[in-house]
Formats: C-alpha cells, sequence, structure tokens
C-alpha cells in the first residue's frame, strides 16, 4: 500500500530579490542550463540537409533526428516535474544536463541512421530533468515583481544555445564533418553543465513532498488543466513552438536551392537571428513586470505572423528579415507565457511547468515533423500557410487571457 503524502507547511518564502549577489548567480546559471538544453537539442537543425545526404532520407525522415529528441523530452518532462517535488532541484538538473551531453556525442558515433535516431530519443530523455525543474526553481526562489527578468533571462539562454549551437555545427561542419562538429556540441554542453552546478544557489524555498503516489501527481495535473487561463497557455506553448521549429527546420532545405544555393556555413549563420531572441527574452519579461503580460505576449505574435509573411517574398534579404522578425517575436511572447505559468498556477510550481513544456516540446516535435508534409507537397508557401495558421490559433487562445492575471506584478 502506498503512503500517503506528507505534507510540510512552507515557511514564509524568502525571496531572492532583483539587484543581489544571488539573483545574478541564479540568472547566470539558469542561463547556462537554457543555452544547454536548445544548443543539445537544436544543434542538429542545421545538419538536417547534411543528415539526409549522409543517410539516403527524405527531408521529413531527417526531420526526426530532432522531433525524436524533443518528443522524447515532452514525456519525460511529465516524469521530471514528478520527481522533482521530491528530489533536490540542483543535482536533478545537473545530471540531466550532463547525460544528455554524453548521448549528443554518442550520437555523433554511431553508423546507423536507427542508432543516431535512439541516442537522440535517450538524449531528449534525459534532457527532460532540466526545463520543468529550472521554471519552478525560478517561480519558487525569485521575488515576484523581478521574476519576469529573471525568465527572461533564462529564455535568453536558451535563444543563446539554440544560437551558438546551430551557428557553430555548421561552421565546424565545414571543416571537419558533421559527426566531429555534434562531438564538439555535447563537450560544450558538459562545461556548460559544470558552470551551471557551480553558480546555482541551493533551494531555500523548496519543500519537498515525499511518499506522492502517481494518483497525486495526475491529480495536481488535472488542477492546474482546470485552473483560469493555464491550459490556454499551454496551447499557446505548443503552437508557436510548432510555428517557430517548422520554419527553421525547413528553410535550410529551401535556402541550398536555387536561386539561393548557400552552403553550410552560410545556412548556419542564419541562425544568428537568435540573438534578436536573446535581447526579446530579457527585454520582454522586464515590459510584462511593467506594462502587463497579456499586450506584450500578443505582441509578440504579431511580430511572428510578419516575419512569416516576408518569409513568402524571394529576396534573401526579405527571408533573413522575416526569420528575424519570427525569432524576435516567438521569444518575447514565450519568455512571456512561461513567467505567467509561474504566476498563475496554485499548488506544485513543477507540476505546471512541466505540463507547459510538454505542449512546448510536442508542438516542436508533431508539427515540425508534420511542416515536412507542407513542405514536400506545396514548397515554402504551404510552409508559410501552415505556420501562419498555427500563429493564428496562437491569438486565439490568447484573447480570452487579457483578463486572467496579465497586470503589472
Amino acid at each position: 500500500m502506498t503512503e500517503p503524502a506528507v505534507a510540510f507547511a512552507a515557511p514564509t518564502p524568502s525571496w531572492t530579490r532583483r539587484g543581489t549577489v544571488a539573483y545574478r548567480r541564479i540568472s547566470i546559471a539558469l542561463f547556462l542550463a537554457g543555452f544547454a538544453t536548445f544548443s543539445l537539442l537544436y544543434g542538429v537543425q542545421p545538419l538536417l540537409p547534411a543528415i539526409a545526404r549522409s543517410f539516403g532520407v527524405s527531408p521529413a525522415e531527417s526531420s526526426l533526428a530532432l522531433s525524436v529528441s524533443t518528443g522524447m523530452l515532452a514525456v519525460a518532462i511529465l516524469g521530471a516535474g514528478a520527481v522533482s517535488a521530491s528530489v533536490a532541484r540542483r543535482p536533478l538538473m545537473f545530471t540531466s544536463m550532463c547525460a544528455a551531453a554524453a548521448l549528443n556525442i554518442l550520437a555523433a558515433l554511431v553508423p546507423d541512421w536507427h542508432a543516431l535516431l535512439l541516442a537522440r530519443a535517450l538524449s531528449g530523455f534525459m534532457l527532460g530533468g532540466v526545463p520543468a525543474v529550472a521554471m519552478a526553481y525560478l517561480a519558487e526562489e525569485i521575488e515576484p515583481p523581478g521574476l519576469g527578468l529573471a525568465m527572461g533571462l533564462y529564455v535568453g539562454g536558451t535563444a543563446f544555445g539554440g544560437m551558438m549551437g546551430r551557428i557553430g555545427i555548421s561552421v565546424l561542419t565545414e571543416w571537419v564533418g558533421w559527426r566531429s562538429a555534434l562531438m564538439g556540441l555535447g563537450g560544450l554542453g558538459l562545461l556548460a553543465a559544470i558552470g551551471f552546478v557551480s553558480l546555482l544557489p541551493a533551494s531555500r524555498n523548496f519543500v519537498p513532498r515525499r511518499g506522492q503516489a502517481w494518483s497525486d501527481h495526475l491529480a495536481q495535473w488535472a488542477g492546474h488543466l482546470r485552473q483560469p487561463g493555464l491550459a490556454r497557455l499551454f496551447a499557446i506553448a505548443g503552437l508557436l513552438m510548432g510555428a517557430f521549429v517548422t520554419v527553421y527546420n525547413y528553410a535550410g532545405f529551401r535556402l541550398v536551392q536555387p536561386p539561393y544555393g548557400l552552403n553550410q556555413t552560410q545556412i548556419g549563420l542564419i541562425f544568428a537571428a537568435y540573438v534578436f531572441g536573446i535581447v526579446s527574452s530579457a527585454v520582454a519579461g522586464a515590459l510584462a513586470d511593467r506594462f502587463g503580460r497579456w499586450p506584450v505576449m500578443v505582441s509578440g505574435m504579431a511580430c511572428m505572423m510578419a516575419g512569416l509573411l516576408l518569409t513568402c517574398l524571394s529576396p534573401l534579404s526579405w527571408v533573413v528579415t522575416g526569420i528575424v522578425g519570427l525569432t524576435f517575436g516567438f521569444f518575447v511572447a514565450h519568455a512571456v507565457a512561461s513567467g505567467w505559468v509561474g504566476r498563475l498556477a496554485v499548488g506544485s510550481k513543477g507540476h505546471a511547468s512541466s505540463l507547459y513544456l510538454l505542449s512546448y516540446y510536442l508542438g516542436s516535435s508533431v508539427m515540425g515533423s508534420v511542416g515536412g508534409w507542407f513542405w514536400g507537397h506545396g514548397g515554402w508557401g504551404a510552409v508559410a500557410g501552415f505556420t501562419l495558421l498555427l500563429v493564428g490559433l496562437g491569438v486565439a487562445a490568447a484573447w480570452r487571457l487579457r483578463r486572467i492575471g496579465g497586470a503589472p506584478s
């Protein structure tokens, strides 16, 4: 018979205030966690054309090298959210980062397509211990008026990881091949994990709940889904991430073809657009703290739609500008939505974060692969139409959030 959960009354929170040394250490550590997660997860994205050639698979099939990782990450996040209710935050995140980096190195060494997919799937599964726990840690430790900026910096770390992982691996591939480049990315992930565990203070407000049955976890997830606004934020996460990843998955296939004919390094440099995501994440968090979450989040979605329309134009300069607009808008919306989840969640914030990220990464996995059908059957126009529909559905989901906890802190 399962032991009943033992509840402990939490003391008055000992918040970490913005501007303190502890706040800076937490922000840098979580920046590194975001960097490692996104670089390890999405570093294969610019390599999809090279992987397709190497293993003789189609563009849609090659996208599985990314989709299996994000799909397994989505599944693992639920388990990590449950485990994190009784396990210390810092060791769980550190172990996950190290294991994912090692599996990324293994993926570079295996000779078989299916073995590569297995290694990538396991890497994604191990990364499940980072995102949900990181969001919960920030919501528990950071004083509410400074949470938006701290969450924005964490999301900025994911943007930086996504950018440097993609650019670095693209440049290295030109010199040493995609396998050696993927190994180098895994080594960088290990270094980020060491920096993370060295900087992050232990939790001060986390109260472990021992002996919880899975029925307790299911009840907490169900409770979050019934809370006003949270289900809509979860839907927004999946829709926007699906649109964002679809564009980045197939932009490389478009740009290697005439009239562009870009090489691997040039395609990788397109991902420098992520620098705008780094800036917009931090700015969006601070603006949301000051002006309210809903207007900032919807502005990000509008920017995404404008960027998608620009990618439909033929000149390369407009295509790149459109990708920049999409990236800027996505990270604005994501930074605000992820911080909003922590504010609306009543009860276990780790469970709420895990549901948000489950939707986020399922959107990446499912929509990213479905986008391959649109690319194969209608080219870039079909991809743009599909992604515009996803963002439009995100705007519709956001409409009723304007009166739910969206005011400044």
